[in-house]
């Protein structure tokens, strides 16, 4: 790990070089992309030396000043307890970046299993990350709302949520909330219910990149190699008249959009908006998001069948209970960093104790793909091993 940290740091020296006297954009951008090995390969090694001076003078015949040995004792001490986290930062540094780490995202949530209490609690999920992002600051706007029909509203004024998407439109909001895709468990005793039984239900979160509204991104969504790239001539669009509540509208004029990706299957509605125009740029730029997920993941299946023989108990899939609300012991469990904590109520207004939880999360991620780096790195001495005896031979 640290050869290939240090390998990185010799590209990052004579990029730099170049560009100092040739400036070109993609040399820049690869810098960029190197900077973050850099740094924290110069900061595990300013620990290193920093131990070796404290030990080679605790260990001088000459130190005879007992408080300056004192001072040098309390430093080594110190810097040793140090070692650890910048081991991890250097590793974290060198594990592939998300390539939509810096994107805003787009959180779709819909009920799970549970029947009417699991709509409810997706209006419960909905509220609480759209309160966080309201709290910390981040813009959002709702592409979409749909209630289920006949259902009326139930504790802590919950509507029976159909299904929502909330686009979070600042940079960087991608990975801020890509540790929430996974199925939200929820214990609790109903509004509705007579006897007191605890219900068990779930939603499922999806986190998908939303590609920002400029004209460089304009650029690449009509770049047959971007990810977010959809050919119009592969896209069925079907107009509706839209359903559900809505006011007089409803049923009147086809405003409703649904668009299909037929090569994937991939099917997108929208109904909003009283403006067919509106609800047909919104359902574009979900479908986009969804088609750039997908092959995304495609993307990553061979990486991935390589990391499942060592990591396949901890690979997220949607169908995977990744978080608990237990409503009767005020408590939420996350079950990927095995973080429990309480005050339910401030977790599901978006406070501070949900932040405990994304942090929490976003370790998990960073020693995930440590392990994973180790495990390729692992494979690769193993090959190059064999490879050698073969040619011995």
């Amino acid at each position: 790990m640290l050869e290939r940290a240090r390998n990185i740091a010799k590209e990052h020296a004579q990029l730099t070089a170049v560009l100092e006297s040739d400036f070109n954009t993609k040399t820049a951008k690869r810098i960029g992309e190197l900077s973050r090995v850099v740094t924290a390969l110069k900061e595990w090694d300013a620990a290193q030396s920093s131990i070796a001076e404290l030990t080679s003078l605790l260990e001088s015949k000459d130190a005879k000043d007992e408080e300056l040995q004192e001072l040098a004792r309390e430093e080594l001490s110190s810097t040793y307890l140090s070692l650890q986290s910048l081991a991890t930062t250097l590793s974290a540094s060198l594990t592939p970046r998300d390539p939509f780490a810096d994107m805003p995202c787009m959180v779709e949530i819909r009920p799970g299993p549970g029947g009417m209490e699991g709509r409810y609690f997706a209006d419960a999920v909905f509220r609480m990350y759209r309160l966080y992002c309201s709290r910390v600051g981040l813009r959002t706007q709702v592409v979409k709302y749909e209630l289920a029909e006949g259902g009326e509203s139930g504790g802590a004024n919950e509507s029976p949520l159909q299904e929502a998407v909330l686009e979070i439109q600042d940079a960087g909001a991608y990975d801020t909330f890509r540790g929430e895709a996974g199925m939200h468990r929820v214990q609790r005793i109903p509004s509705t219910e007579k006897s007191g039984r605890t219900h068990t239900s779930a939603v499922a979160v999806w986190v998908l990149p939303s590609f920002p509204e400029n004209s460089a991104a304009d650029e690449d969504i009509n770049n047959p190699d971007s990810l977010f790239y959809v050919n119009p001539a592969e896209v069925r669009e079907d107009k509706m008249r839209a359903s559900g509540a809505g006011g007089q509208h409803v049923n009147m004029t086809e405003s409703a959009i649904r668009l299909t990706h037929e090569p994937t299957g991939i099917s997108v509605s929208m109904q909003d908006s009283r403006s067919q125009h509106t609800n047909r740029k919104s359902a574009w730029a979900l479908l986009r998001s969804r088609i750039a997920q997908k092959r995304r993941e495609e993307k990553e299946e061979a990486a991935w069948a390589l990391r499942n023989s060592v990591l396949s108990k901890d690979k997220i899939t949607r169908g995977n209970k990744i978080r608990t609300y237990n409503y009767s012991q005020d408590r939420c469990s996350d079950h990927r960093s095995g973080l429990d904590v309480h005050n339910l109520p401030d977790v599901l207004a978006g406070g501070e104790t949900l932040d405990k939880i994304l942090a929490s999360t976003k370790e998990w991620l960073v020693q995930r793909d440590i392990q994973a780096l180790v495990a390729e790195e692992e494979a690769s001495a193993s090959a190059a091993s064999q490879n050698t005896k073969k040619a011995k031979r």
